[in-house]
């Protein structure tokens, strides 16, 4: 499968990753490689082949909530580097 440089330019927008125009070219052809191999494996014929492992395999394991005291506001804002009494101390972020 062939990617135009455009492509790769909005590729690279979205990821918001600056790239030049000596790496777009670059860019293009390596991702064209990697979509043409993409190809070879959808043509490979797996009917028969069984599950190797992953997460669909797995069994979930369930365990009893278990109510347990809090530790306090002092062990729990030991590290903070801010704090106003029992309360983290954060940077404002929003006007």
């Amino acid at each position: 499968m062939k990617i135009s440089k455009q492509d790769v330019e909005h590729l690279a927008h979205l990821a918001r990753l600056a790239v030049d125009g000596s790496q777009v070219e670059s860019l293009t052809a390596q991702v064209s490689n990697i979509l043409d191999y993409m190809d070879v494996l959808k043509e490979v014929d797996v009917d028969g082949v069984p599950l190797a492992s992953g997460a669909a395999l797995g069994t979930n394991v369930f365990r009893q909530d278990q109510v347990k005291p809090s530790p306090g506001p002092c062990v729990t804002l030991a590290n903070a580097p801010e704090r106003d009494d029992d309360f983290y101390t954060v940077p404002r972020i929003v006007g």
